[in-house]
């Protein structure tokens, strides 16, 4: 199936300019004239759209508030978002990225460039749908996904041994009763990215939030590594992970920011407090919420 990509501009000949590009490029499209228009167009579409592309200075609503209403939907905040905008300052495209826009392109723009956005856009697209696939594989019987949705966020550290393969080295918040699989979790969640990343390249793999279908949680996972003689691949690899039962595209930049710090502290063999970053973590996100 051809991709779909949602456009919502204002200007009606730029409107229709990129609604031609698209479809003489393999893509399909829905068409939609300001914020107000594109939700509307969203809650009655049969298909969620694959990217969305927007204009910022926009009638009704503008660019920036159509973001927000997106990233804080769980229908639609994982669907990669692009700010075609004529606002072409420095402070303009770092404002939109510090928002959490996956990209910002400014106007006038290169056909060449916009399709390259997009076909690197839907390449990442299809890597995390191979990741969700691989993780629908894992089965919980009916017990255990009911505890796991009684629980709270979760924070995951674990290594590769290579003996023993991912290996869950702590977490938080522990449990005297733990019911929940936490090991075979993180092992599924390790596995499932470095099968489609590669075990030899897991420390260029970006931060990916991930959709665990079968056990109705959200993971960001964070992967790094730090030099080691003694691995065999020249390095100790591990993946952070934070767990919860709900975390939209807006809470998993600020989870980010965090797991990169922890991330700073293992390569630089600093002390880390599991617990006090979970707290962090759950502080970030009603912030986020409010």
């Amino acid at each position: 199936m051809r991709p779909l990509v949602l456009i919502v501009e204002d200007n009606v000949d730029l409107l229709f300019n990129l609604d031609l590009i698209l479809k003489s490029n393999n893509y399909q499209t829905i068409i939609a004239k300001n914020g107000v228009d594109a939700l509307e167009k969203l809650n009655t579409s049969d298909l969620n759209p694959n990217i969305i592309i927007s204009d910022i200075l926009m009638p009704k609503m503008n660019g920036y508030e159509f973001f927000e209403k997106i990233s804080n939907d769980p229908r639609w905040h994982r669907i990669p978002f692009i700010f075609l905008s004529a606002k072409a300052t420095p402070e303009d495209i770092r404002l939109g990225k510090l928002l959490g826009a996956d990209d910002y392109i400014t106007k006038p723009f290169e056909e060449k460039d916009l399709l390259a956005t997009l076909t690197g856009r839907m390449n990442r697209i299809q890597r995390i749908e191979k990741i969700d696939q691989s993780l629908s594989d894992f089965k919980l019987d009916k017990t255990e996904i009911e505890n796991i949705r009684k629980e709270n966020e979760y924070l995951l550290f674990v290594i590769w041994d290579d003996k023993l393969g991912p290996e869950l080295k702590d977490f938080y918040p522990k449990k005297e009763k733990f019911h929940i699989p936490l090991d075979n979790l993180a092992n599924q969640l390790f596995s499932a990215v470095t099968s489609i990343y590669g075990q030899n390249s897991i420390n260029k793999a970006e931060g990916l939030l991930i959709n665990i279908k079968n056990v109705d949680f959200y993971g960001y996972v964070y992967f790094d590594a730090y030099p080691s003689e003694s691995e065999r691949y020249g390095e100790k690899q591990y993946m952070l992970a934070f767990l919860s039962p709900f975390i939209s595209y807006l809470h998993s930049l600020e989870i980010k920011s965090v797991l990169e710090e922890i991330s700073i502290k293992l390569k630089e063999n600093l002390g880390w407090s599991i617990k006090n970053y979970w707290k962090l973590l759950q502080e970030l996100m009603l912030d986020v919420l409010d």
